[in-house]
């Protein structure tokens, strides 16, 4: 089979990271003991299918874009329901939670706007970010005070970006400071909630909802890969938010759309009888682990389902996650650019599937590594 020499320079990047310890690479764990992906809540392998018959479940295409032939009543509807149980006003389907958030900040803020991002934003909110024409200035991880520094100067409309829940490090934003900062500098608050979603609020709504600040920002993001177990992604906010991302956001018109048994599958995990029950096995298992390892070297939030252990050395990161592997224990490291250099570890997801004794593995092998 043929193939085309790479540059010598991309070549050279590659051999850098491997000499790092840093280099990238695709694994497969299954029949591990999860805890490293994102279904928080346990929901992937659940059917929600069983009362319907044909329909939607007939469609595994969208055979084109929303502007095209990818808007169906399937998709209509689900956005009407998922806007009302997320208390917005409307909402819209992305195919991922990094299409959203690229197509948001590269059409909304406009020349001579100012986007202010937390320094730990996702990479697809800086992607989005450097695609636009605003200026943009970040701040100190939720740093209030430096917020206030930052929009001091800020310039135009002015957006604030800020996650719910923090992939990487576990914390969750200071909200209600930082809203309270928007409200008096009249700047629009941008919350992406892609891992806070289904674990916090009333039924799964979000941190927003648990702090009861809905009113008060501009823009949601909720994922549905993360806690929900699926695939896609919708922003939440006003009519007129909405239609202006439908006529101007990149992302989301010039691709082929999600599915309607996709699309169909979001509007129904919000809503699962037993998703309080889930929260709550959780945050059991949250305890019991903090309790039996007695906290030691972690850095999250005590509710937090992921768990960071920081060890600050690649080769000491590489151990413990190599010995959790060959025990069956499913996890991955995490290096720069991920995290800073010096700020490497391993990330633990916690999952109301996970059973006491599979933790009790994990401690095991995390105090005796």
């Amino acid at each position: 089979m043929s193939s085309i020499d790479m540059d010598q320079k991309l070549l050279d990047k590659m051999k850098k990271r491997e000499k790092e310890g840093t280099l990238r690479s695709l694994s497969c764990f299954e029949g591990y003991i999860d805890f490293f992906s994102n279904d928080y809540l346990s929901l992937s392998k659940l059917n929600v299918f069983n009362d319907i018959k044909g329909g939607a479940l007939a469609s595994f295409g969208a055979t084109g874009s929303r502007l095209i032939s990818g808007t169906s009543n399937v998709v209509l509807e689900s956005e009407k329901s998922l806007a009302s149980f997320f208390n917005s006003e409307s909402a819209l389907h992305f195919n991922s939670g990094f299409d959203a958030n690229i197509g948001f900040f590269s059409s909304i803020p406009q020349r001579g706007d100012t986007i202010i991002y937390d320094e730990y934003i996702h990479a697809s909110v800086r992607d989005g970010i450097r695609l636009s024409f605003a200026k943009s200035y970040s701040f100190s991880h939720n740093n209030p005070e430096d917020l206030e520094r930052v929009l001091i100067k800020a310039e135009g409309s002015v957006y604030v970006a800020v996650e719910g829940l923090y992939s990487m490090d576990g914390d969750l934003a200071p909200l209600r400071k930082i809203s309270d900062l928007c409200d008096q500098y009249s700047a629009n608050l941008i919350v992406d909630e892609a891992h806070s979603a289904g674990v916090f609020g009333e039924n799964g709504k979000g941190f927003v909802n648990a702090l009861n600040i809905e009113d008060k920002v501009f823009a949601r993001l909720v994922t549905f890969g993360k806690a929900y177990g699926g695939h896609g992604a919708i922003v939440l906010g006003s009519n007129d938010l909405i239609q202006f991302l439908i006529n101007f956001a990149r992302s989301f018109i010039y691709t082929t759309a999600l599915p309607d048994s996709s699309i169909l599958r979001n509007s129904k995990i919000v809503k699962v009888n037993d998703l309080t029950e889930r929260k709550k096995k959780l945050q059991d298992n949250l305890q019991y682990f903090r309790t039996n390892f007695n906290n030691e070297g972690l850095i999250s939030e005590s509710n937090s389902p992921i768990q960071i252990l920081e060890y600050s050395e690649i080769k000491k990161t590489k151990v413990v996650a190599k010995k959790l592997q060959n025990a069956k224990i499913a996890v991955k490291p995490i290096f720069s650019p991920t995290v800073a250099v010096g700020k490497e570890r391993l990330r633990l997801c916690f999952h109301s599937g996970n059973t006491f004794e599979e933790i009790d593995q994990l401690i095991d092998v995390l105090k005796n590594h």
